[in-house]
């Protein structure tokens, strides 16, 4: 049988140098581990290849890698818990569901993440003290929906729960996203080929306008120091003016007074405000429900809540909703006074709080919003196609009317002056 030396790590830190015998590296690597080793370096003896190199899996080294698990995407997240749900429904204990897990993922932070959430776990620590290590993947809702059904021994209906939650949340992201890329797509183009046509197109014909002395209405002016304007400096400030105002806004948003700003803005834009109002309110009140029915308590529920509603004034509401609650008042009450949310959603929070049935009432709401977002995005969209070609029409013809009325009339004093 192959002979493995391997450098290794005690529980206290110090370093081991010895050989174990195995079949293969990942055999020796978990002879290792049984010893009660954190191996850092695993090689085959006499040199041949095959021999493993292990990093990162002592102490230290594990210390700095969590340090460096970086953000994961949501889609991955999702599977992974519904995963972890399904794996926990048949009973496997949480190590092995782990670490089963940690093989079928792709490299990348998540897979770092469960490697060393299950180094910990193996360890002794609970899962959801594993995972508020690294929150970055595992975010204090993703925690504190864990802690809540490990404290209950319902943890494969609360990763059940949760998993529902963020597929229902990116579900709702992406039919924002995808309504927006048609009129977003459409706008882009026509700004080129308009800015194009100020540039390149109209200068030629205010040559021909001029080697003919020809008299010129007032729109053909208009049109002709739009061109000039373009051709300037206006190509440049149509360019650079959504990057100066994504930078402002990015700015803006460095600061809590500035995040507010920003985000009473965008509630209070034509059609688009009332869109983004509903999805707030859906979220919240999707993320309020799901960490109520998990049976997180309600004041640390509300302040998980705020730090993911995505809103600055949603967040301020919902943080004097909280001193409301610590002080003795209902959750209606507070949240009505800051009037962020209708009477619909007020009142049926109230009758959520009387009848104990709150969990339930702020999913219904967030269900009622969500389908209401969604109507009113398709709506949007229809109403954006025709309003997008008559706009583009009126810049076309307004182009059209402003050059040909002169070009017309040059063609009728040449005409005339030919006969």
């Amino acid at each position: 049988m192959p002979v493995f030396r391997f450098e290794a790590m005690d529980a206290g830190g110090k370093a081991v140098k010895s050989e174990v015998e195995a079949s293969t590296g990942e055999e020796a690597i978990t002879k290792i581990r049984g010893m009660g080793l954190y191996p850092t370096k695993v090689t085959e003896k006499g040199g041949r290849k095959g021999g493993k190199t292990v990093k990162g899996d002592a102490p230290a080294a594990r210390s700095r890698t969590a340090r460096s698990v970086g953000k994961v995407k949501s889609k991955q997240l999702t599977q992974f818990t519904r995963q972890l749900a399904t794996l926990q429904d048949a009973g496997l204990p949480i190590l092995r569901s782990l670490r089963i897990l940690e093989t079928q993922q792709k490299p990348g932070p998540l897979r770092i993440g469960i490697r060393l959430v299950a180094d910990d776990v193996e360890g002794g620590a609970t899962l959801s003290e594993a995972m508020s290590k690294h929150p970055k993947a595992f975010n204090r809702l993703y925690c504190n929906m864990v802690q809540a059904g490990e404290a209950g021994g319902v943890l494969d209906l609360i990763l059940n729960r949760l998993a529902d939650f963020m597929e229902r949340s990116q579900a709702l992201k992406r039919k924002v996203i995808g309504a927006m890329i048609y009129p977003v797509v459409v706008i882009l183009f026509a700004i080129l080929i308009i800015t194009g046509i100020m540039v390149f197109v109209i200068p030629k014909f205010e040559k021909i306008f001029t080697e003919f002395n020809t008299q010129l209405p007032g729109v053909t002016l208009m049109l002709l120091g739009m061109s000039k304007w373009f051709a300037n400096y206006g190509w440049a400030v149509v360019l650079a003016s959504p990057v100066v105002i994504w930078l402002a806004l990015w700015a803006a948003k460095q600061s809590d007074e500035g995040r507010f700003w920003v985000d009473t803005l965008k509630l209070k834009v034509p059609l688009f405000g009332v869109i983004v109002n509903k999805t707030v309110i859906a979220r919240f009140t999707r993320t309020l429900g799901t960490l109520i029915h998990a049976g997180v308590p309600i004041l640390e529920a509300i302040n998980i809540t705020r730090e993911t509603t995505g809103n600055e004034v949603f967040s301020r509401a919902l943080a004097k909703v909280h001193d409301g609650i610590r002080e003795g008042e209902s959750f209606a009450g507070p949240l009505k006074a800051t009037k962020v949310v209708d009477s619909l959603v007020v009142n049926m929070i109230d009758v959520g709080e009387e009848t104990g049935d709150l969990d339930k009432m702020l999913g219904k709401v967030a269900d009622s919003y969500e389908d209401e977002v969604e109507t009113m995005i398709s709506s949007l969209v229809s109403l954006l196609e025709p309003l997008l070609v008559v706009v583009l029409g009126g810049a076309v013809g307004f182009i059209v009317v402003a050059l040909f009325t002169p070009l017309v009339a040059l063609i009728k004093s040449v005409t005339g002056g030919a006969g």
